[in-house]
């Protein structure tokens, strides 16, 4: 009894339901049992809300030739169960814009649309940062948000945010105290100001942003750009919001970035994210996540597209973008050993299979020969032969190579984790002017390591001489909380 009440409620017949008996009473007989009784009523209310003639929810009482029709001739020939969805035969169309996904239980597709509010992006940081901006905002204006340049007529400030060092963050915290005053302008105002902390930073401290500048509305980290509409909804109903959940398959191989500067000729494409080097000194495996990469095709679709533009160069892009590695198709996943370069370890377990670094750059340089092909930033552990070949040969690709040492010591090389010692960088840098006649090197370093001695430093200072890079790019060592701690002791 209860069952069948609860059937009839949800076709808005509760109200006017009889004792159970009498409906089925009023049908002639309980010869045919309840479940036949029920199935009228269900077809009656079918007939009645969803616009259907009548021949598609045919009656019981219906006979053929003078004669009635069993309950089982009549299940054969009755309606589906899509007559019981309404509008179902209609499916309605998804606006083609703006575009919108389909929006959580709490919220409505109006309110994840942009409605013409403007956004104003800061950028902070690394190339990846730059890509990233591109990245949000291509999200954002699908969304049906403004782009402006102008601060004070922002309705919503994001920025993008780089964790690498303390000074970094510093920056940020410096950038929202400047901020203070124009959010308190426009609190009382009919559409109050929302700022955003996006990318590392906001990764890294999560939480502790909001609790400390409570002016802060929302946090989006590295992998939640796609999340952004629903973020900025939530702000605007005063709440704070925050996703910083990090993903082992998110690289955003579907967006494509929309580029800040109309008059630009270069652009940064991004092939992969993360890193699984896990340097003592580094934090960009805790803000980034574990190492993904892009399919081959979308690369070279978005290359093909910046090509079609006019764009005369662009970057690939990537944490540790030489270790670029391709598994989205099964037959990528063959057995094939990763090659590194000679003397180098990896601080993980050797990785097996897919199109590596040198199969793409063969395929970009091929897109347009008239567009210069850079890449950034990479690990000197993951230079084998076929790359190294593969630059001198195509005209294309920049005779221009990154590679970060760090240090001149073997001593401080072991206890950063890199994988290499000084002997075996050194010897891949002869290696590399042999292949590559009148390369152009640069390299990063960092000085006052922990535990890090004068004859460490001066060792540095000697590698620097002896390879007489083309640039170099130096910082004082700063301790990341987040990455591994190093004892001084340790040393």
């Amino acid at each position: 009894m209860l069952v069948m009440s609860i059937i009839l409620a949800d076709f808005g017949l509760f109200s006017a339901m009889q004792p159970l008996q009498h409906v089925l009473r009023a049908q002639g007989s309980l010869r045919q049992g309840t479940l036949a009784s029920v199935s009228w009523l269900l077809l009656r209310n079918c007939r009645a809300h969803s616009g259907l003639p009548s021949t598609a929810c045919p009656s019981p009482e219906r006979q053929e030739d003078g004669v009635p029709k069993d309950f089982s001739s009549r299940l054969a020939t009755g309606p589906t169960f899509q007559h019981f969805l309404r509008s179902a035969s209609t499916p309605q169309e998804k606006p083609s814009s703006p575009e919108v996904e389909d929006p959580p239980p709490y919220l409505t597709v109006d309110e994840l649309l942009g409605r013409q509010r403007k956004v104003y992006l800061e950028t902070y940081g690394c190339q990846m940062n730059v890509n990233d901006t591109e990245i949000a905002w291509s999200i954002l204006q699908k969304s049906g948000y403004l782009r402006t340049s102008n601060l004070q007529e922002a309705d919503v400030i994001l920025l993008v945010t780089c964790s690498i060092r303390e000074k970094a963050e510093q920056t940020i915290w410096n950038r929202l105290h400047q901020l203070k005053a124009l959010k308190t302008k426009r609190s009382h105002s009919r559409v109050p100001l929302r700022i955003g902390i996006l990318g590392c930073m906001a990764e890294r401290l999560k939480e502790e942003i909001l609790n400390r500048e409570k002016m802060v509305d929302l946090l989006a980290g590295p992998d939640a750009y796609r999340d952004l509409p629903r973020l900025l909804a939530l702000a605007e109903s005063g709440q704070q919001a925050a996703n910083v959940l990090l993903s082992l398959d998110e690289t955003y191989a579907d967006v494509m970035p929309v580029q800040t500067s109309r008059s630009a000729t270069s652009a940064f494409v991004s092939i992969m994210r993360g890193c699984d080097n896990m340097c003592s000194y580094c934090i960009v495996p805790f803000t980034r996540g574990r190492e993904r990469s892009r399919p081959v095709a979308s690369i070279l679709e978005e290359v093909r597209k910046l090509s079609g533009q006019g764009l005369k160069e662009v970057t690939l892009l990537g944490q540790n973008v030489n270790s670029f590695r391709d598994n989205s198709e099964v037959q990528f996943n063959n057995a094939v050993p990763t090659s590194l370069s000679r003397g180098f370890t990896t601080n993980y377990k050797t990785k097996q299979g897919g199109l590596r670094f040198a199969h793409l750059l063969d395929q970009v340089s091929r897109v347009d020969p008239e567009m210069r092909i850079r890449f950034t930033s990479p690990h000197p552990k993951d230079f084998p032969d076929e790359v190294l070949q593969l630059i001198h040969e195509r005209d294309n690709i920049c005779k221009q190579i990154h590679l970060p040492a760090q240090s001149g010591s073997s001593r401080v090389l072991e206890a950063m984790h890199r994988g290499y010692s000084r002997e075996a960088y050194v010897e891949l840098i002869h290696h590399i002017r042999e292949s590559i006649p009148g390369v152009s090197l640069s390299s990063d370093f960092i000085a006052g390591f922990c535990g890090e001695t004068e004859e460490d430093h001066l060792q540095t200072v000697s590698l620097l001489r002896e390879v007489q890079y083309n640039m170099g790019f130096l910082f004082a060592y700063s301790m990341r909380q987040m990455s591994q701690i190093c004892n001084k002791n340790s040393l």
